[in-house]
């Protein structure tokens, strides 16, 4: 035991040896980039397993190169990973990577027998879509364990500075107190981002995020959203039992985020618009109105997610949360209504290639070319 991986070794410094990427095609490239990425998921399985056994997450840091955080969480993986054979079997033989078995692990030690789905996940790119539904699965599961008081228990905020002098200010709020303030800055950012465009300057949006967080925690950000700030789905049957418990197949969670606890989504109901949601399956009452403009019932059903998940919004196409935008898949100029049949979630570039991938079926008009300056 243990010569097989000194020739695989051997093996592999001899081709790192021989290795001149400027001279290979681009085919070629992509054929030995995935057979070394394979060659480091295999590799990974045996230092997870080898660190169950030593449990020492100093020495497996010297060893790796790597942070002792890091090193812990290989070493919590592997431990999932003895009461899992979906989990080490994927592992085992190259089907996942280290990352991905960590996310996977995490789920699966809150909900066992979780890994088997999460594995075939796990086989689709991109890794965001896997991390979303290994916390999803974690987060249900821990809703009837305490989680409200956990998570009031973890939060925290922190600060330091960088090697540029720039101060970076984390921190970690509950669902209910942070989903708004997000909602909050990113209406703030888009308010600058589009005084920017105006005046001819053009930067990255995380820059005007940047901004807005610094205005608001300085009492000079507008902050107000056309979108609601905080939305909490809670079912009925919750608030008829005097929203004491969640039981099995009911919600009281935060689309996008998670479950917050019955009292807490209580004390928010006593001074919130109330709105009910009537579904039927995967059926969501639908409402529509031929303009541009998003009716308010028709928004708040968009920002819910799709029955009977209501998970919040994501990009239909790669998965991706961030700034999503209501993108109608019959386009607006033919007469789609703005209905949540007609709109899907879209990241700027999905939106944006999609938006071209219209124009060249000949479903928009095409592209009328800049005037040029006088």
């Amino acid at each position: 035991m243990g010569t097989g991986i000194l020739e695989a070794i051997e093996g592999l410094e001899k081709e790192n040896a021989n290795l001149q990427p400027e001279l290979v095609t681009a085919e070629r490239a992509r054929e030995l980039l995935s057979a070394y990425a394979r060659a480091e998921k295999l590799v990974s399985f045996g230092i997870a397993a080898l660190s169950r056994k030593l449990d020492d997450s100093a020495e497996l840091a010297r060893l790796t190169g790597s942070s002792v955080a890091k090193a812990k969480n290989v070493v919590a993986t592997a431990k999932v990973m003895a009461s899992s054979e979906d989990l080490s079997s994927a592992l085992q033989h190259g089907d996942i990577s280290l990352d991905q078995a960590s996310e996977i692990a995490a789920a699966e030690e809150s909900a066992p027998g979780a890994a088997s789905e999460l594995v075939a996940v796990a086989q689709e790119p991109p890794f965001h879509v896997l991390r979303e539904k290994a916390r999803k699965v974690k987060l249900e599961a821990e809703q009837h364990r305490d989680l409200a008081g956990r998570q009031h228990r973890a939060r925290k905020a922190r600060s330091h500075s960088n090697e540029l002098g720039m101060v970076h200010i984390h921190m970690e709020l509950e669902p209910h107190l942070g989903a708004p303030i997000a909602v909050r800055a990113e209406a703030e950012a888009q308010r600058l981002d589009r005084r920017a465009k105006a005046e001819g300057r053009k930067e990255p949006f995380e820059c005007h995020l940047a901004d807005a967080y610094a205005l608001m925690l300085s009492g000079s950000g507008r902050g107000r959203a056309k979108r609601p700030e905080l939305v909490i789905l809670v079912s009925h049957e919750v608030a008829k039992r005097g929203w004491t418990h969640v039981q099995e197949g009911e919600s009281c969670k935060i689309p996008g985020l998670g479950p917050v606890s019955p009292r807490v989504a209580k004390e928010i109901a006593s001074d919130a618009f109330l709105n009910g949601v009537f579904y039927d399956g995967k059926d969501l009452r639908n409402i529509c109105r031929w303009t541009r403009n998003t009716p308010i019932e028709v928004r708040l059903a968009l920002e819910l997610g799709e029955p009977p998940d209501f998970d919040g919004i994501r990009c239909v196409d790669c998965g991706n949360r961030f700034r999503p935008e209501n993108d109608h898949l019959d386009p607006h100029i033919r007469g789609g209504p703005a209905s949540t049949t007609n709109l899907k979630p879209r990241c700027y570039s999905c939106h944006r290639a999609k938006t071209e991938r219209d124009r060249k079926a000949g479903r928009l008009k095409p592209r009328t070319a800049k005037r040029a300056p006088p």
